[in-house]
């Protein structure tokens, strides 16, 4: 875990001074033996809209057999999370929840969704100094 979440504070550039409405949110967890940490940049401009310009995730899952499938999992995450967090809305109208199934929910567009960085520390780079071997970069961008 201590691997994965200074990975990610260094590609987010964690501690650095962050212009005014905009800030950093930090997360971590370990699931079937899968490592993961992430730092979202949010901002807030002058009217108050929300905004997620940038997603970064380190990812320590052993070995990476399908980076693929490992990417397009993170990148689906990284929309669904940004969707919930600036269009979702649950309504209850006389004690019922309105919505009912997936054809109320929006899904947020291109334009708006994050830039996503992400790092997948690989068996192949953990035992050896990071001088020696630094970690890949597999996937930094925007889809």
């Amino acid at each position: 875990m201590k691997k994965v979440i200074e990975r990610v504070a260094k590609l987010s550039g964690w501690g650095k001074s962050m212009p005014a409405g905009t800030a950093l949110g930090f997360a971590a967890h370990k699931s079937f033996l899968t490592y993961v940490a992430c730092v979202v940049e949010v901002n807030v401009d002058q009217n108050k809209k929300i905004s997620i310009p940038n997603v970064y995730y380190v990812v320590d899952c052993g070995l990476a057999v399908n980076v693929d499938r490992i990417k397009s999992q993170f990148e689906g995450g990284a929309q669904f999370s940004a969707s919930l967090a600036l269009k979702s809305t649950i309504t209850v109208k006389d004690g019922q929840v309105e919505q009912g199934n997936f054809d109320g929910y929006q899904i947020i567009r291109m334009p708006d969704s994050p830039n996503r960085s992400m790092w997948i520390l690989s068996i192949a780079t953990q035992n050896r100094p990071e001088s020696e071997s630094p970690c890949t970069a597999i996937y930094t961008g925007t889809l």
